[in-house]
């Protein structure tokens, strides 16, 4: 036979203590406030088809793809009818809300910061030998052997060997300050002088450097950053105090 056990309200906000999410909870509710405050005073308002619409994001977001489906998650989340509108709402009155402070300053912001949005292709192979990575870089040079070659060779990751030591579409961010120079200063297709760092002798192998474009990605993304700056400014100005 089973055993029910009965978990109470407050046994839950014990071990939300215990699991020291208190901060992170803390932060959520003063967000969810600043945000509405922030939205009443300036009069923005969610309408009806916005609601709708952010609702089904959630619902696809989620993979529910039914009514059943939808009403077992927030029975799971113990969310009513009314908490589902609520996080719906502020959802939508967040992303206008966020428009309305910052879609003048996007164009601004990217072409002040145009360099780090620059992304980089790029290769590499990780010697411990500074010696057996220049024999590498100058063979490569010379045509003697190709860089997946050397790739093939000298990693031994199985997975990166396999794509040729690929590292994938990176910014400026991604990479470490003296690989950062020497990649963005390169005329792909180009292979770069073996370059010491913490993790050994990095050859690097610049295919592409892709120049940045303000599309809808990356103006979100702008969006985004100038809006968590602004609630971390408004949330170091606040002062509250938890009610016990």
């Amino acid at each position: 036979m089973s055993v029910v056990y009965a978990i109470k309200p407050e046994e839950i906000l014990h071990e939300i203590k215990l699991s020291c999410q208190i901060p992170t909870v803390v932060e959520n509710i003063l967000t969810r406030k600043i945000i509405i405050n922030a939205a009443q005073e300036v009069g923005i308002k969610a309408e009806a088809e916005e609601l709708q619409q952010a609702a089904d994001n959630v619902r696809l977001m989620s993979q529910l793809k039914s009514a059943d489906a939808t009403w077992t998650w927030l029975q799971k989340h113990r969310l009513s009818l009314d908490d589902f509108e609520e996080l719906v709402y502020v959802t939508v009155i967040s992303s206008k809300l966020t428009e309305y402070l910052f879609a003048q300053k996007v164009e601004a912001v990217f072409v002040e910061n145009q360099l780090d949005y620059t992304q980089v292709v790029l290769y590499e192979v990780v010697f411990d030998d500074e010696d057996l990575a220049m024999e590498m870089f100058y063979a490569i040079a010379e045509g003697e052997i190709t860089f997946p070659e050397v790739a093939h060779e000298y990693i031994q990751d199985t997975s990166l060997r396999r794509t040729g030591g690929y590292k994938g579409i990176l910014n400026r961010t991604d990479l470490k300050p003296e690989i950062s120079a020497a990649v963005f200063a390169a005329t792909p297709p180009q292979i770069i002088k073996p370059i010491i760092t913490s993790e050994g002798v990095n050859l690097i192998f610049v295919e592409e450097i892709i120049q940045p474009e303000l599309n809808e990605m990356l103006r979100s993304k702008i969006l985004n950053n100038l809006f968590s700056e602004w609630l971390k400014e408004q949330m170091e100005q606040l002062e509250f105090e938890i009610i016990r």
